[in-house]
């Protein structure tokens, strides 16, 4: 029960990496919000891990990301509600392979108002809980493209850098505050996504892993876990790859 007592908001939290985080943070003890691009996504997501854990406090919520007063709004109501947020998990995101030749500005901005600028209301919003008692802590969903970027669709990885930068600086300005900042970045992981991807196209990827397996959403999950639990509380300022990947 490493998180047992905590409360934790995990955006996305309805479905792949964000559902998966749901589950293992309850099944560690958290309190947790999940919040969806509907309130339908939400209930769904609520009602599944309700009859998983029946013991467990879970609720639903899903608020406009891209606008700060609603994120704000829901995030104050959830607190008043359950208590100040100690875990805040950015994981909430859209992906994009849009050839460059082709973008538009209503594609980039759709693209950077979901994986940037809703991560900074999040952040915003929660931190001001934390801030007011000294401890907590924000993680973020980052991605592999963010270190070796992608061939097409370039605003996506475009936005993953931009998690990682946020990452870096406030785990910098808000540490004197007690609150430790982190980010996973995912390889390829068996989302509902790629599970409709082709054989023929995943085969040859899966050969370009050490480990020879895609990574499963519960395997991101478990990163997070870790970095949320007191077991990483010297640990702050890192972008995790969690992608079954050799280095040097």
């Amino acid at each position: 029960m490493r998180l047992k007592d905590k409360v934790a908001i995990i955006t996305g939290g309805s479905r792949g990496i964000g559902y998966a985080t749901a589950d293992k943070f309850l099944k560690e003890g958290a309190t947790v919000i999940l919040t969806a691009s509907s309130q339908g996504s939400a209930d769904k997501a609520v009602a599944q891990l309700k009859e998983k854990y029946p013991n467990a406090t879970v609720a639903g919520i899903s608020p406009n990301l891209s606008n700060f007063e609603s994120v704000r709004n829901a995030f104050r109501e959830a607190a008043s509600k359950y208590g100040c947020i100690d875990i805040l998990v950015n994981n909430a995101g859209v992906s994009e392979s849009t050839p460059f030749t082709e973008y538009t500005e209503e594609t980039f901005d759709k693209v950077m108002d979901l994986n940037v600028k809703g991560v900074f209301n999040a952040t915003r919003a929660a931190s001001e809980c934390m801030i007011a008692k000294g401890h907590g802590v924000i993680l973020s969903t980052s991605s592999m493209v963010s270190i070796y970027g992608q061939p097409s669709g370039f605003a996506y990885p475009a936005s993953k850098f931009a998690v990682n930068g946020l990452t870096v600086s406030l785990a910098r300005e808000l540490g004197p505050k007690g609150i430790r900042v982190n980010a996973v970045a995912p390889g390829i992981t068996l989302t509902d996504m790629m599970k409709a991807v082709p054989k023929e196209v995943i085969d040859p990827l899966i050969k370009q892993i050490p480990l020879r397996r895609l990574g499963q959403p519960e395997d991101i999950a478990n990163a997070f876990v870790f970095l949320a639990s007191d077991e990483a509380s010297y640990i702050t300022g890192v972008v995790l790859s969690v992608d079954g990947m050799a280095r040097t």
